[in-house]
């Protein structure tokens, strides 16, 4: 009788299960594009990495198994990779210190009812929507040292005596970044911006009666309440900042001497060679090898940033 009822429950779950489908084809059905999308670009090209981290692997030669001596050569005999992963913590360091304090800036100050606000918003997202490659290429031409207008316009203002240098040893990573806080600076911006406009203005309004200052509203209301959109701006703005290489790769190619490269564009290196001075051939088995590790690396990056947040929601 036990194995009857269990039967018969597991038939009658199985038909509960089948009804449930049937009801939500409509919702599979417009949920199925997607999911094919993301199997195909998502699902498939990592299932290929993982399959090539323990070949050695390039086009000239058929893959050839070697275990986990990709896995050796990062770790022992790649120095040059880790300086790449420095090169990306001062990057996106330097990126989220400009970028994010800049981007509330700007939407507390479009956020207000003013006239013209919609359109310097469009203006400032501008740049989100343009071509890294093509964003990149401008400001390498404006950089020149010798006919960039950059250089040019301080020499007649005379803030400077002889051109500068901007994408030389000293200063191209700070250009780099400059170049790729332009960039960014207005997504984050409308980000705040939605953020901003969920806070009632009831709260202000009982802040004025009582004679609160713009200072401390900003500080005692606008940042507190705000402080669930930064938090999500903030991962994003790693994550992608993790990412950047198409504005490197166009303005230095990670020169001059290393001094941009950072670890995704020189993976990219091991999958296309893009200079002299790269890898002579393509060596897939230990690009693929690059990518999990890099992949490794901003994901313990974002468990730590997950892991502080909500730490500091405790204890407040």
């Amino acid at each position: 009788m036990t194995s009857i009822h269990r039967a018969g429950a597991h038939n009658k779950i199985q038909q509960t299960f089948g009804k449930r489908v049937w009801k939500s084809r409509q919702i599979y059905a417009m949920l199925m594009p997607n999911l094919i999308l993301f199997a195909a670009l998502s699902l498939y090209p990592i299932g290929w990495v993982m399959k090539y981290v323990f070949y050695q692997y390039d086009k000239l030669h058929d893959p050839i198994f070697i275990g986990l001596d990709n896995f050796v050569r990062v770790f022992t005999r790649d120095p040059y990779f880790w300086k790449t992963v420095g090169n990306t913590f001062v990057y996106v360091a330097g990126k989220l210190v400009i970028t994010l304090p800049l981007a509330l800036i700007l939407a507390l100050i479009l956020n207000r009812r003013m006239r013209f606000s919609g359109a310097l918003q469009a203006v400032m997202f501008m740049p989100t929507i343009m071509s890294a490659a093509v964003m990149a290429l401008v400001f390498y031409l404006l950089l020149n040292p010798y006919s960039g207008a950059i250089n040019q316009m301080l020499q007649a203002l005379g803030l400077i005596q002889r051109p500068v240098n901007w994408l030389g040893y000293q200063n191209a990573m700070l250009s780099v970044i400059l170049v790729g806080t332009w960039g960014a600076v207005g997504n984050y911006m409308i980000y705040f911006i939605a953020g901003l406009q969920t806070i009632p203005l009831d709260i202000y309004e009982s802040a004025a009666l009582d004679g609160i200052t713009p200072l401390k509203k900003l500080w005692y209301i606008t940042l507190p309440m705000l402080a669930p959109v930064m938090k999500t701006v903030i991962m994003l703005a790693i994550t992608s900042s993790f990412q950047d290489m198409q504005s490197i790769m166009v303005l230095t190619e990670g020169g001059p001497s290393g001094a941009t490269e950072v670890m995704f564009l020189y993976t990219y290196r091991m999958f296309f060679p893009i200079s002299i001075s790269s890898q002579a051939t393509s060596q897939f088995g230990y690009g693929a090898t690059l990518c999990f590790v890099s992949a490794a690396i901003i994901g313990m990056v974002t468990i730590l940033y997950l892991f502080l947040t909500r730490k500091l929601d405790d204890l407040y």
